[in-house]
């Protein structure tokens, strides 16, 4: 499950930068969150669940679609017309290591692993970002993929409180159609609706929609009812790697030995803060 879920998560980057030549980045989600949404509260309703949240359940709910469809995503497709696949991958890979330093300010002791671990990772996305922003990179996207995984690290932070027992599809759709429904204003007020529909387009929409959109954000849930947030997030130490993987090999994204030392290094920053934190 939880490679499962690496792989399918490390994919949309790729599939993000495809669909954004052809499409408005905020409606191509907005759209994309209204159908994904709508397909899991029918599969929902049809397996039997039903929404019977709290009010600290439902408030949990909206800030996650938030945080993480609409901000998070919302940045990286927004940031996927500048910058590089590779690039956007490698700053969301900064997830785990962003929620273990955000866990130590709320009062959770970090041994020295766990510190030297948050350092080189750390260490890690800088030596990328340094070569990428002196080769071009476009500081804007920079910024916006950074802004990105600030809000997903809160969105994770608020990931148990939105998936209450058993409900767990029915609670995904509901947070994509609060995403959704916090894209369509950014759309109209800072887009033009000009769509070039080619079958990159199409086969890349439905890809994100219902992979990446869909079925990785149902086993991500599963999979944080299932070992917790802290175990489940070890599984983020492969993202680097496969998301750079996935963009060299379909988009041909040219990587310098310092992206590749750098990934290394924030592999080994994520796998000791996980490791130092299990029981």
């Amino acid at each position: 499950m939880g490679v499962s879920f690496a792989l399918m998560w490390s994919s949309a980057f790729t599939s993000a930068k495809i669909a954004v030549q052809y499409a408005p980045p905020f409606a191509l989600l907005c759209v994309r969150f209204l159908i994904s949404g709508l397909i899991a509260l029918a599969l929902a309703r049809f397996l039997g669940q039903r929404l019977r949240l709290t009010r600290a359940q439902w408030l949990a709910v909206v800030g996650f679609g938030l945080c993480q469809n609409v901000i998070y995503l919302g940045a990286n497709f927004w940031a996927a017309q500048t910058i590089d696949a590779s690039l956007a991958v490698i700053v969301a890979s900064l997830l785990p290591l962003l929620v273990a330093g955000a866990n130590a300010l709320r009062g959770e002791r970090l041994s020295a692993v766990a510190l030297a671990g948050l350092v080189v990772g750390l260490v890690g996305v800088l030596v990328i970002m340094s070569d990428r922003l002196g080769g071009g990179a476009d500081p804007t996207g920079v910024a916006m993929v950074v802004i990105g995984v600030l809000a997903l690290t809160a969105a994770t932070l608020l990931v148990q409180g939105a998936s209450p027992g058993g409900n767990v599809i029915a609670v995904v759709g509901l947070q994509m159609l609060v995403g959704s429904a916090g894209l369509l204003p950014l759309s109209l007020l800072t887009e033009d609706l000009i769509v070039d529909l080619q079958w990159q387009l199409i086969v890349a929409f439905t890809y994100t929609t219902l992979v990446p959109g869909l079925l990785a954000t149902v086993t991500w849930f599963l999979l944080v009812n299932r070992i917790g947030p802290t175990r489940a997030a070890t599984f983020h130490f492969l993202n680097p790697f496969l998301g750079v993987a996935i963009a060299a090999l379909i988009l041909g994204e040219a990587l310098g030995l310092r992206d590749l030392i750098g990934v290394a290094v924030i592999m080994g920053g994520i796998l000791a803060v996980q490791l130092s934190r299990r029981n």
